[in-house]
């Protein structure tokens, strides 16, 4: 189904929001649309919401099988307007967001369903899932200029780390159960990104609540949203494969020429699956066997 708007879908579309889980796409440009769509529709929400520029084209197959909404994101307030948005239209629905060019892996994930996931996560009385934003580039950037190639894909093995994060109101203070996450390009091309913008971590799916909302750094206004796992034991985690940041660097003016590329001798080919990531201990299975 095609809406017009943010408001219009809000209003019209409440069958795409009456059953969860629920992916909100998030459309920047046009780098592999489709193909996030695609990775997506497979892993079994039970509806997909692509927020798109409406000069943008889908294949027909895929206009059958989801809901398309006329929206900038990028001039219309970027991710924090639409999913508070849906948030409030959509109160005990597990929600999940990303941009193009990102494709989520969780445990398992090649047998398993996101619905069957996230009602084991919730079995466990936790109402949001830490993620982690893990960056994808081309290996060959002259023949890829904006860094995104799903064929010849590579990420880095190692220099993930976390550090303790700090209540706003106590700088001395480590919050319960929380960390900042970093590494990646972000960590190795750190002089070109902003500080605010070097974290990692993401909470991709959690379940809407009345007054829940998120903030610009990802982070939710409930803290316990931001926490990596529950006090008595080891959660789920995900993780995110994303071509943006490495799409950013080289299309940004002022860090493309500064990068010739991306690979490094910790690189390793993509192979676009779950196990991958667990092996580099960039997923956490916790009780979900």
């Amino acid at each position: 189904m095609h809406h017009q708007s943010l408001k219009q879908f809000l209003a019209q579309g409440r069958d795409a929001l009456a059953k969860g889980p629920i992916a909100l796409i998030l459309v920047e440009d046009e780098a592999a649309v489709e193909a996030t769509l695609r990775h997506h529709l497979g892993l079994g929400f039970k509806a997909v919401v692509a927020f798109m520029p409406p000069e943008l084209e889908l294949a027909d197959d895929l206009s059958g099988v989801l809901h398309r909404v006329d929206h900038d994101v990028v001039r219309e307030g970027g991710a924090q307007a639409v999913v508070n948005a849906v948030i409030a239209a959509a109160p005990g629905q597990w929600l999940y967001y990303c941009y193009n060019g990102e494709f989520l892996f969780f445990p398992f994930c090649e047998s398993r369903t996101i619905g069957e996931m996230l009602a084991f996560h919730g079995e466990e009385r936790r109402d949001a899932v830490l993620g982690y934003v893990i960056d994808i580039y081309a290996r060959d950037l002259e023949a890829h200029p904006d860094a995104v190639s799903l064929e010849q894909a590579y990420l880095d093995k190692s220099g993930y780390y976390a550090l303790a994060r700090h209540s706003p109101e106590d700088p001395g203070m480590p919050l319960e159960r929380q960390l900042d996450f970093f590494g990646g390009l972000r960590w190795r091309f750190e002089e070109h990104v902003p500080e605010a913008r070097r974290r990692i971590d993401r909470i991709p799916l959690f379940r809407a609540a009345r007054g829940l909302t998120l903030h610009p750094d990802h982070r939710f206004s409930d803290e316990e949203y931001n926490t990596y796992s529950c006090p008595w034991h080891h959660n789920i985690t995900v993780s995110i494969a994303s071509f943006r940041t490495a799409k950013a660097l080289k299309l940004n003016a002022g860090s493309s020429f500064d990068i010739n590329t991306f690979y490094w001798h910790n690189s390793v080919k993509f192979e676009w699956n779950s196990q991958q990531f667990l092996d580099l201990g960039l997923m956490e299975p916790g009780q979900w066997f």
